[in-house]
């Protein structure tokens, strides 16, 4: 997961908390459908099978609810023990058996909803740290659109039947527009099948740089440095790049 800039110090917006909870009920229903085979097959991500993806969707509900538990009691509760232990528990949690990493992600996605709905209303703009003594810091009225985002694309990422194509218009859109800034030089994006434009890459009206066209879910996935850009076009003939997410 990337740092992302602030979207503000107020409570998130209660759209992305709606998209969250759809997104997750998908991705719950997804990987309950998977058996022990499928679980071990690879995912789209390189070295990491479907297991590793599902363990690390866990484990990143459980740190992102520890951090907002943490913040309603006044207390600063980053949202990993270090980087190294957050890898060797994907690791050590990716081997459990089907029925355990299910059970487990389940309860790692209600904890999480919980700790959204029990947020004082005062609290969303203290800062929290992914891991002890970390510089980067996020703000925990940023923790449901970082969330909607990891569930999302990492759906995508397990390699079954779901695809982007299957991300909800309204999910689609809050992607696309969220990762907007990730673009590497100044363009334009048009969501042809929801109507939208944003601008990107540090774009504005003086200098809006090409336009990119597709949907919102093609847009999306490119942004986070997924497909190679297939589906867009561009009045440019190139695209401008983008980092792996």
């Amino acid at each position: 997961m990337v740092s992302i800039p602030d979207l503000g110090v107020g409570a998130p917006s209660p759209a992305v908390i709606e998209h969250l909870a759809t997104a997750t009920r998908s991705l719950v229903r997804t990987v309950d459908a998977l058996e022990e085979d499928d679980l071990r097959a690879p995912s789209l991500l390189p070295r990491w099978t479907r297991a590793h993806l599902v363990a690390h969707l866990t484990l990143n509900s459980e740190g992102l609810a520890s951090v907002l538990r943490g913040v309603s009691l006044g207390a600063g509760v980053p949202m990993y023990r270090s980087p190294e232990a957050r890898d060797t528990d994907i690791e050590e949690l990716s081997g459990r058996d089907a029925a355990a990493l299910r059970d487990r992600l389940l309860a790692a996605t209600t904890g999480l909803s919980e700790a959204i709905a029990a947020m004082p209303a005062g609290a969303w703009a203290a800062r929290a740290q992914r891991t002890p003594g970390s510089r980067a810091t996020f703000a925990a009225g940023d923790v449901p659109l970082m969330r909607l985002r990891e569930v999302a694309l990492h759906h995508a990422d397990l390699g079954t039947a779901f695809t982007r194509a299957d991300w909800t218009p309204g999910v689609a859109e809050v992607l696309a527009e969220s990762l907007a800034p990730r673009a590497a030089a100044p363009c334009t994006l048009h969501a042809h099948d929801i109507g939208r434009t944003w601008p990107a890459g540090g774009a504005d009206s003086v200098s809006p740089g090409p336009t990119v066209r597709g949907t919102a879910a093609d847009l999306a996935w490119w942004l986070s440095g997924r497909g190679g850009g297939a589906g867009l076009d561009t009045d440019s003939g190139e695209l401008p790049r983008t980092g792996a997410w």
